[in-house]
């Protein structure tokens, strides 16, 4: 990337390098901790023929996949994603109709959530997630002048919206779902979206969302483990309790790296949904707190590049920083939220750090964006060409 910025005539520091190196640092922070909340699981477990490193040496590949695909996605024009925001869109809703197509699509644990491609699995789901910010950035600009107006501007983009909560549910992916929902309608806001109609919209959605969980047993299940996780310890409240548990272990300066006693197959999902209560249990409260203070910085920085680039008019840009860190920053609440023990357990992992492939590159990505907007705004700043 640096390179690329010499090449252009423009000094090193002319893109946001707190930004990067606070995406780095995430980064760096989670292969650590992956390692760390998968040792136990990888020596047991035959399918990774009881490699320690077998989860190290996975997210390792998926990191130096992630960064490659950032520094390439940098070199190209933000003009280009607009461009491209329709066909992307298209192309991943066509991916979530072949992950529900039996032998396609990669059946665990009762979801059908990943396409197989031998060497890895690809989740649909998270590259809907980059998908949809570029297609709801797209179309508020593009309907700009219609926005206000219910029938030619929010229904179509609702009729679409419904077409793919549709689609996650039947993986079934709710957790996937409510991010993109919120990430969706919240451009839309940003977009100048009817106040009255985005009220309308928020009662919809949050009736939507108590009628999926009232109809389904599980969903209905996970609510009642959540409101009182000690009742059913070996149950429902099984991973809310252990989780709580890494936390109070921790205290403030935690057991020391490589210490908890949480990941030894007493928490489930510890090193993807649960990366944070592992974090809680060896680093401690300040441990959270850098977690915390990362994905502070990373969201207000890109309403800052959005903001920035509103005021040289430039909207498309504007849209997808302010929609990457509504989507980045409302994930990561919702993850930590659950590993605290202050909202219901959902399978959401936290972006940057968790394992997962597919959600490591598509937020790298999404990062690489976010500093893309800001090289071209700090361009014409300066009277050169973006």
């Amino acid at each position: 990337m640096a390179s690329y910025v010499f090449a252009q005539n423009v000094p090193a520091a002319e893109y946001d390098r707190s930004l990067a190196w606070a995406a780095l640092l995430a980064v760096a922070i989670g292969t650590v901790m992956v390692y760390s909340a998968s040792i136990s699981t990888a020596e047991a477990s035959r399918f990774t023929g009881y490699n320690a490193a077998y989860y190290l040496a996975r997210h390792g590949l998926f990191v130096g996949v992630a960064l490659t695909a950032a520094m390439a996605v940098f070199l190209l024009p933000v003009r280009a994603w607009q461009q491209a925001a329709p066909w992307l869109f298209l192309g991943c809703v066509a991916l979530l109709v072949l992950v529900l197509i039996p032998g396609i699509g990669r059946e665990v644990n009762g979801a059908r959530r990943w396409i197989s491609l031998v060497v890895l699995n690809v989740q649909p789901s998270e590259a809907m997630k980059l998908a949809v910010v570029l297609y709801a950035a797209d179309y508020t600009v593009r309907k700009h002048a219609v926005m206000k107006s219910f029938k030619k501007g929010l229904l179509p983009i609702l009729g679409v919206m419904l077409v793919v909560s549709w689609l996650l549910l039947r993986e079934p992916d709710f957790g996937a779902l409510v991010v993109i929902a919120v990430t969706a309608f919240g451009i839309l806001f940003l977009g100048g979206m009817n106040g009255r109609h985005f009220a309308l919209l928020l009662v919809m959605l949050a009736a939507g969302f108590v009628a999926l969980v009232l109809s389904s047993p599980y969903r209905l299940q996970r609510i009642f483990g959540f409101m009182d996780p000690w009742s059913d310890p070996y149950g429902k409240g099984y991973q809310l309790s252990h989780a709580l548990i890494a936390f109070g272990r921790g205290e403030w300066l935690g057991v020391g790296l490589g210490a908890s006693v949480e990941k030894l197959h007493y928490l489930p999902e510890a090193h993807t949904d649960f990366l944070l209560a592992v974090i809680a249990e060896e680093l401690g409260f300040v441990g959270v707190a850098l977690v915390v203070v990362l994905f502070t910085w990373i969201v207000l920085r890109a309403f800052a590049i959005g903001r920035q680039a509103a005021l040289r008019e430039r909207y498309f840009p504007a849209l997808l920083a302010q929609g990457i860190g509504i989507w980045i920053g409302f994930q990561a609440l919702i993850n930590m939220g659950v590993n605290m023990g202050l909202l219901p357990t959902k399978g959401l992992t936290l972006p940057l750090m968790s394992f997962g492939g597919s959600g490591l590159v598509v937020n790298c990505v999404a990062v690489a964006m976010l500093l893309r907007i800001d090289w071209e705004s700090r361009q014409l700043a300066r009277g050169l060409p973006a």
